[in-house]
């Protein structure tokens, strides 16, 4: 297999999915509720970050196409990673019991990555999927499929698709959060090294699902948000607007940049009825 990598950025970390509570009256949300909510399911999210960051990480050492048992220092000492030849498949295991990760999560299950063609070629696939994997007891279920829309050469924008489907996350409380989404990614900046330090990215799309409170809501990203993998700045986004949609209608609009500095903090705003906020992200 030729040139086999998977794009820098986790796409997840960059879907940014933020649900949010119905409140006690079916027709009145609460915004304090929904906006606590709404940070609680982007902390969630990141999980889907980090699973396409290890794949990332693994599928992008020359060395795993060789044989070589060795691992990349993106994960724990406790994982492993083989690599099938005959079906293009990366398996990442963390093993049956919790494995401590450099992440300070406990992990334990595995990741199994399968890829069509020669990846960043117009047309190529991974598709991601999770078996029996756990972080921090909690279970996380659900398939990633990326689809790269034109080949990587390192002289224009890369874009390629991610589609989400049937993600949930079991907590262990019997608690449960279901979610589906479509993104289209593009790299603007960071062409043609291997650094992440130099990537940004604007992401666009939808999403739909259910919360914990067994509430339906949609979002839709309104000006593309935008992320970038400099120190300090690369566990949110730096600006983007979502707007979130609960089952009845009503809505709130999450601002990543409510300054319009683009600063690398964790400050955004949420407007609902009129009335804006600020918060702090997790």
């Amino acid at each position: 297999m030729k040139n086999l990598r998977v794009p820098k950025l986790s796409l997840l970390a960059l879907a940014g999915l933020l649900a949010f509570a119905s409140c006690k009256k079916d027709d009145d949300m609460k915004p304090e509720e929904a906006m606590v909510s709404a940070e609680d399911h982007a902390r969630l999210e990141t999980e889907m970050e980090s699973v396409q960051d290890f794949v990332d990480a693994e599928a992008a050492d020359p060395d795993l196409r060789t044989g070589n048992p060795s691992k990349s220092g993106n994960l724990a000492n406790c994982a492993t990673r083989t690599w099938n030849a005959a079906t293009n498949t990366l398996t990442i295991d963390f093993g049956s019991t919790n494995c401590l990760c450099k992440d300070g999560k406990y992990r334990r299950g595995q990741i199994v990555a399968v890829f069509s063609g020669t990846w960043r070629k117009a047309g190529s696939t991974v598709v991601i999927s999770l078996n029996n994997y756990f972080v921090n007891d909690n279970q996380h279920l659900g398939t990633k499929v990326i689809t790269s829309l034109g080949n990587e050469d390192g002289t224009v924008n890369y874009k390629y698709t991610v589609h989400v489907q049937n993600a949930s996350i079991v907590f262990t409380d019997g608690t449960t959060r279901n979610w589906n989404a479509h993104r289209q990614l593009e790299r603007i900046a960071g062409q043609g090294t291997l650094t992440l330090q130099d990537d940004e990215y604007l992401v666009t799309g939808t999403s739909s699902g259910t919360n914990r409170r067994g509430k339906n809501y949609s979002s839709t990203i309104g000006t593309p948000l935008k992320k970038v993998f400099r120190l300090g700045c690369a566990r949110t986004f730096i600006a983007g607007t979502v707007t979130i949609t609960n089952s009845r209608k009503n809505s709130l609009e999450l601002n990543y940049d409510p300054t319009g500095t683009e600063a690398c903090d964790k400050t955004a705003s949420v407007t609902y009825n009129g009335k804006t906020r600020l918060i702090t992200l997790r």
